[in-house]
Formats: C-alpha cells, structure tokens, sequence
C-alpha cells in the first residue's frame, strides 16, 4: 500500500482532560494494530479514491500511494462522510508553485463556499496566513517549511477547540463555533503540484452505552431464543437465535464504533441502528459475516462484515472469525460509512422513498434504537467497547 517509512512524528497535545497522542503508522496508508484498537480510521486507502468527490474540476489521481494533484482548475476533493469532532493526521507534499489547504467542516453539498468552513492553509508564502494557519482565525505561531518536504499535520477539531500542529509542534490553538460538522476537504488552488498521503481520522466524544457489568439501558425483545449475557470478562455476549437486544436510548445522525468478536466460522450477527424500539430486526444494519469467495476478500458473502446489509456489499472482508476487530459507522441524512479495521468498506447512500418508520422498508433518518442481533442456533458473538455519538445539528 505504500512504502514503508521510519516512525517519524510524536505528539501529544493537552485538550482539556484529554491527552491525545499520535503517531505515524509504520507504512503509508496502513494503520497500526495499536492505531485501529484505540479507534482511527483511514480515510484513504492509498489505491483509490473510494469515499471521495470531486468537487471541481482538476485531476486528482492516486499514485505511489499518495493522492496526486497535477493540473487542471482549482478544485476541492472531499469525503462523502461528514464528521464533527475528531482527530485528523495528513501527511501533505507541496511544491513551490502550489498553494493548497486541509478543510474542516465543509458544507456536504452546494457549490463549494470557503467562507463556510475552517481552512488550515498550505502556503509556505502567504504572508498574513502562512502554512498551517486556520485562515482568517489564527495565523500560525511559527514559520513550517513544506515546500518540497513531506509536512506532518495533526489536527484537532472538538466542540469550539481547534489545534493544529506541525511536524510535531503546535502552531494554533484556538476557540471558535461558527462550523460544527461538515465533510473534510483536499485543496488545489491552480497551480504546481499538492500530494496528500496518511489521511487518518479519529472520531471524538464518543460515550460508552455499555458498562461492561449489567444489561442496565438495553432491553431484549421477549419470545426469542437468542440469551444475551455479560461475560467474566466484561463482553457483552450473545447465543444460539434469533434474538434482538435493543438500547434505550435513541440517536439519528450518529459516529458509532464497537468490538467485535466472532467464535465460529462465518457466524452471521449485524448492528442495527436508526431501528424502531421494540420492532424486532429493524432500522439499517450494519452486517457482520466473516466470509468471503474462495481467496478473494473483495468477493464478499451475504454482504460481508461492513457491509450494509440488503443495500451495499462490502468492497472488501476486512475481519477474520476469531479475531477481535473493530466497526466504525457514521451516518448523516441518509449517507452511511462504515469501516472495518480502519479501513472503509461501504459507502451508501439511500436513494429509497422515505420511510421514517422502518428503515427496512425505506430510508430513513430519524432517531431510532441501536440493537445487536442473535441470528441463528450456531450464533455466539461478544462486544465490547461499545461508543456513540449523536452528531451536532447542523448550523445555518
């Protein structure tokens, strides 16, 4: 996926109570084990442009492993998913004619409006807003010479705290509220040449729903034969099926992540959200199933783990039965990403007539239920980890 570099950046940056430490991963556009447990996600592969849009009409291109810009009109390249709070990592590689930026919290459609979100600038020559300046909020607190370099940006974006730092050193922290949510996007203003590789993301404020002791705040759907339990271990653990287990609580525009461990070959489960409380296997799943076609993970069986069951396979089976791994989801409106290990294998959006009742049935985004599912006699799953999110409602 890339080629392998040396671990070059080390930074820990004091958020509030939060103490938040980044790292390069040992290959380009290759997550770490490490990396993946405590919760990032790739936002580019390094061999496509899945879960991207151009939004203008330059050539971008994947090359050597790194997003390429080399000609064409000024242009924006941006993620279908939009995020609120997070940690965002960039490796970015400019030359001396190029003049680019890292955009937070963008608008998802419309014509692109770079007085609608935050731009952390990369333009070594600007004088008023030099490279990894916010523009028009914080100029940079010192000079970053990415011209011809590979410049490491390490980005925090949570509630109104914004901190950008530089090849390790912080050179913006600043509070402002004016955006909140929105897609990330890639600059290109023109000219020369930006590449962008290591593009990684880190969901923030999550909150546990599982206390890893008792069932308090989720509730099983009666009359079915799958027993839901807390292990020793603290999992929460499901047999035998079928059997719905459902939270309390409620959520519509959502980052969900949770832990996943399959004890038995191509054992069939999901993770339901937006799902109707009470209403047995309801709302979108997000599939889990281990299988895929002879040796060919991107041959998914049955949608494959990731995979939103009934609407999108998984590009690729990214997990293994026996083996913990990891599920990021984030939806909005009626777009859905989902990753696996880091690493994105849908990218839906729901183009059925509307059914706010049951998302089976027709899309759907209005607040709904979280459930796991006990699917048939063979299932024997646990979970572990489980955190959500409700994303901020979008500002005028």
């Amino acid at each position: 996926m890339g080629k392998l570099h040396l671990l070059l950046v080390m930074v820990s940056i004091s958020l509030g109570t939060s103490a938040v430490i980044t790292s390069c991963a040992s290959a380009d556009n290759n997550l770490t084990k490490g990396q993946i447990s405590s919760g990032w996600i790739m936002l580019f592969d390094g061999e496509t442009t899945f879960g991207w849009k151009m939004r203008g009409e330059s050539d971008w291109s994947v090359k050597d492993g790194a997003v390429l810009v080399s000609s064409g009109k000024p242009s924006y390249f941006a993620t279908t998913t939009e995020f609120a709070d997070y940690e965002l990592q960039a490796d970015v590689w400019i030359d001396n004619k190029a003049n680019s930026g890292i955009f937070l919290r963008t608008p998802v459609d419309g014509d692109f409006d770079t007085s609608k979100a935050y731009e952390v600038n990369i333009y070594d020559a600007h004088r008023q807003w030099p490279t990894g300046s916010i523009n028009s909020l914080q100029k940079s607190k010192s000079r970053v010479k990415s011209v011809g370099n590979w410049t490491h940006f390490d980005i925090i974006a949570e509630g109104d705290h914004l901190i950008v730092a530089t090849n390790g050193k912080k050179v913006v922290d600043v509070h402002d509220s004016k955006f909140n949510r929105g897609v990330i996007a890639l600059q290109y203003g023109g000219e020369g040449t930006a590449k962008f590789k290591n593009l990684y993301l880190k969901p923030l404020s999550l909150k546990s729903i599982f206390n890893g002791k008792d069932l308090t705040s989720w509730s099983v759907i009666p009359e079915h034969k799958s027993v839901y339990t807390v292990t020793p271990e603290g999992w929460l653990n499901v047999k035998n099926g079928n059997g719905d287990i459902q939270t309390e609580g409620t959520w519509g525009d959502l980052a969900l992540q949770i832990d996943v461990f399959s004890n038995g070959d191509h054992l069939n489960s999901g993770v339901f959200f937006r799902a109707t409380k009470g209403l047995f296997w309801s709302g979108y799943e997000d599939q889990i199933r281990n299988q895929w076609a002879g040796d060919d993970r991107t041959k998914a069986i049955d949608y494959g783990t990731g995979g939103i069951y009934n609407r999108q396979p998984a590009r690729k089976v990214v997990s293994s039965d026996r083996e913990w791994f990891k599920m990021t989801l984030v939806a909005h409106g009626y777009h859905i990403g989902s990753w696996v290990n880091g690493y994105m294998v849908a990218d839906f959006h729901d183009p059925r007539p509307v059914n706010e009742g049951n998302a089976r049935q027709g899309a759907r985004k209005a607040p709904g239920v979280i459930s796991l599912q006990g699917h048939d006699p063979t299932t024997d799953l646990s979970f572990k980890n489980i955190n959500v999110v409700e994303l901020p409602a979008k500002k005028d």
